[in-house]
């Protein structure tokens, strides 16, 4: 059953209770009553918050008549529910609605313990420390690559000098890449961070499934072009997936493994002492 509420009536209730002061209260809680359905009621507070200064009358009225309505026929479905489903069907939402419950609140605050508590810094050492352990553990997903690369207009002079320097990359030719790289449309001589292939492929339109082979060939070097662009790639180290994956690679993973492990020895620490603290404020007894 759904109960049909106007959105004129609703703001003419809505003003009433605003406006003119109009309340009737529950017997039990000092709170202004808008609707009821047997024993459970909606307050003035519920509707109030759903509706801010920003809403016109109009759009307040049919938000306000639609909570009413689905709020009125969950709570109507609920008592039809516990007037009619067995008694250990019942009983068993019971347990786990108290379950719940009791999760919530001995979850929130654990968690405020630990954010509290919690030394989220951890040294590099431990870390890597770490990872020399387990090494095994971490195996890589996807391929990885370290590469530079520049991007050129196809009509550009210089392709044959800016490969010598791409290729070479001593410090002069570092230097000389970037006395001229007004002249690229896009680069990164970066090669000493690993980068997935899927994002090489999407930093280079110009490459496809074709040139995999090529890409994960080891200090090796590419040239590509497409109806706009040149690109020059070196490819500095290749990591294959299925190897083991680098630190750099693995360190995300491994700070929250070592920070969960702090966090459940936290909650560990927080349980024991909890316990200890009522059994000798005399809060905690067990009968033999």
């Amino acid at each position: 059953m759904i109960l049909k509420i106007s959105p004129v009536y609703t703001f003419f209730l809505l003003a009433c209770f605003t406006l003119m002061g109009c309340s009737y209260l529950d017997k039990n809680e000092d709170r202004e009553v808008i609707v009821r359905v047997n024993d459970a009621y909606l307050y003035e507070e519920d509707i109030n918050a759903l509706i801010n200064e920003n809403t016109s009358p109009e759009d307040s009225a049919i938000i306000v008549s639609n909570y009413i309505n689905r709020w009125a026929t969950q709570q109507l479905l609920i008592d039809r529910a516990q007037l009619n489903l067995p008694e250990s069907q019942l009983r068993e939402f019971k347990d786990l609605i108290e379950n719940y419950k009791n999760e919530l609140y001995t979850s929130a605050y654990k968690d405020a313990v630990v954010s509290r508590e919690l030394d989220s810094t951890l040294p590099i050492e431990k870390k890597e420390a770490y990872f020399e352990e387990n090494k095994g553990n971490f195996k890589l997903a996807e391929d990885l690559l370290k590469l530079r690369y520049v991007s050129l207009a196809e009509n550009n002079t210089n392709i044959d000098e800016i490969k010598s320097y791409l290729t070479s990359f001593q410090e002069e030719d570092k230097e000389a890449l970037e006395k001229i790289s007004l002249q690229f449309k896009n680069y990164s001589l970066n090669d000493s961070v690993w980068v997935k292939l899927k994002t090489v492929y999407n930093k280079i339109p110009a490459l496809s499934i074709d040139h995999r082979d090529k890409l994960l060939n080891k200090s090796n070097f590419i040239q590509v072009e497409d109806s706009l662009d040149v690109y020059l790639i070196y490819i500095r180290d290749v990591l294959e997936r299925g190897e083991d994956a680098p630190f750099e690679y693995a360190e995300p993973t491994i700070e929250k493994i070592l920070l969960n492990k702090r966090k459940l020895n936290l909650i560990k620490e927080l349980e024991k002492d909890i316990t200890k603290d009522a059994i000798k404020n005399e809060e905690f007894e067990i009968y033999n």
